[in-house]
């Protein structure tokens, strides 16, 4: 259903429908006024408006996240349009106000906060072209050195160089963009416009870089760190991170896959793991952790019994734990604050007592959950069924990967329509849409070799079943690899080009070590 747009705000639609006539008489607009505009350009994709309202922008601070978000003349939230026109004209507008000729001394703005842009899978901007987290990272430093290019040619008033503005963006980097993002990290202190790392995402990066780069985002203003694919860093690397740099607001961690590997643990490597578990239990703020396939069997107590506050995300998939490791997590104090859990390539059945008791623990507050690959069979629907009741607040359900049959999952629906907050779930492709015999976890290369005419119509009984229980407003899928993720989509040529460049190494290596012998 279309949001409701009060008299101003179609007013303002009319006002900016036509660029010339609004570039003209931007100057006769009440300061006000500014961001009622912003938000009409935006909807509009008038990049050329968008440019000239930044260029002039009379206020103390810009914060896309509330300029796009819900307002009382236009209740639809458009900051998860990252449409690439209206952001590149965002972002030379804020240079070009900066070298924008009238005086500098009644220039006011202080502040840009572009944190509040959410990456989406589906865009709904005309131009179809998106300018995602690692575009915005390489343009906002593009236009930085381009700023102190120009600055020295242009003929400024003295106060020009008076004038700074904190932008706070989250950074993402690759190999690909290092060198610009580090020039402009860098030159920082020399340009009018100072990048403020708020979020930190590192992908396809050797380490050396990583960590030169970690150091000039000054940490300490750090509260998200997503240190993520091919960036390789072990245990021994993680300590050393922690011992030489403090992130007194980091909120969130993200570690990369094989972080830990208790397997070839020594007695070295556990007085390591202990040192780490006390630099976290120093990070007062951390509330969300994400250690996804590490092997940690047996060490979830030592890692996690020093934090002082309560983590309310955690993500230990295919961590290779025990029973030890889930009864603490189920008897720990995180379990009662745990907003979002994933517990992806566990055997679930497994544990039916301390799943129960987890979730129980769990259930006031558990927003998101994450079941995937976890050998959840049609003989243990009942359990899941048992374990899910009091999650009352349960938004988010993931189970992709279990080999449940399209009748399991159709009882399973109709208990999940009773869950009044659940609005995703990504649901298996049934077990008996695929060959006889087939073995559980599947293969990439027989993932999409099942009947899909079957397949739709077992989903097509599903959607039956949710319209049947007035339950439109809950999206059932089954992506068949995996969650949408905005920052593998932007990267994965070098992600691709990358794991070609690993793979053809290790053979390198492995043909001379074969020669050799």
């Amino acid at each position: 259903r279309a949001a409701m747009k009060s008299l101003r705000f179609i007013s303002a639609e009319a006002f900016v429908s036509n660029a010339e006539f609004a570039r003209q008489n931007l100057g006769d607009v009440a300061h006000d006024l500014f961001p009622l505009l912003f938000k009409a350009s935006y909807l509009l994709e008038q990049g050329e408006v968008i440019h000239d309202l930044v260029q002039n922008w009379p206020l103390v601070d810009f914060n896309m996240g509330k300029l796009l978000g819900t307002t009382v003349d236009y209740q639809e939230d458009l900051s998860h349009r990252t449409c690439s026109v209206c952001l590149e004209s965002c972002l030379t507008g804020l240079r070009d106000y900066v070298l924008n000729h009238p005086s500098p001394y009644t220039k006011r703005l202080k502040v840009v906060d572009l944190t509040g842009i959410k990456d989406v899978e589906v865009q709904f901007c005309e131009c179809k072209k998106t300018m995602g987290r690692w575009a915005r990272t390489q343009l906002l430093s593009k236009l930085c050195l381009e700023l102190l290019v120009y600055l020295p040619q242009t003929r400024c008033n003295p106060g020009t160089f008076e004038i700074s503005i904190d932008v706070l963006i989250d950074l993402f980097v690759t190999e690909r963009n290092y060198e610009l993002v580090v020039q402009a990290l860098l030159k920082k202190c020399y340009c009018p416009l100072k990048i403020r790392c708020v979020a930190f995402r590192s992908d396809n990066l050797a380490l050396q870089k990583f960590f030169r780069i970690i150091k000039l985002t000054d940490p300490s203003l750090l509260r998200k760190l997503e240190i993520v694919h091919n960036v390789r860093l072990e245990m021994e690397h993680l300590e050393i991170l922690f011992n030489s740099i403090h992130f007194p607001l980091l909120m969130s961690l993200t570690l990369p896959a094989r972080t830990f590997n208790v397997r070839r643990f020594t007695a070295t490597d556990e007085q390591m793991l202990t040192n780490i578990g006390e630099k976290m239990g120093e990070m007062t703020q951390l509330t969300e952790l994400s250690m996804s396939f590490s092997v940690l069997t047996g060490r979830i107590q030592k890692l996690l019994s020093p934090l002082k506050t309560p983590l309310k995300m955690l993500d230990v998939s295919n961590c290779s734990l025990n029973h030890a490791d889930m009864a603490y997590l189920a008897s720990s104090f995180h379990a009662n604050h745990l907003e979002a859990l994933d517990l992806s390539g566990h055997n679930i059945p497994d544990y039916p007592s301390t799943f129960f008791k987890l979730l129980s623990h769990s259930s006031s507050v558990l927003r998101s959950l994450t079941l995937e690959d976890c050998n959840i069979q049609d003989t243990h629907v009942n359990m899941l069924i048992l374990g899910l009741s009091p999650c009352q607040k349960l938004q988010e359900f993931k189970f992709i990967g279990n080999p449940l049959s399209s009748q399991a999952l159709k009882h399973l629906f109709t208990f999940l329509c009773e869950l009044p907050m659940l609005k995703n779930v990504e649901f298996p492709v049934p077990r008996d849409c695929y060959p006889i015999g087939i073995t559980y976890p599947i293969d990439d290369a027989n993932l999409c070799r099942f009947d899909h005419e079957k397949y739709e119509s077992v989903a097509e009984e599903i959607n039956l079943i949710l319209l049947q229980a007035n339950r439109e407003d809950m999206k059932a899928s089954s992506p068949l690899f995996g969650s949408y993720d905005a920052a593998v989509q932007e990267t994965n040529s070098e992600l691709g080009a990358y794991l070609i460049k690993s793979f053809k190494e290790t053979l390198e290596k492995f043909t001379t070590s074969l020669k050799m012998s």
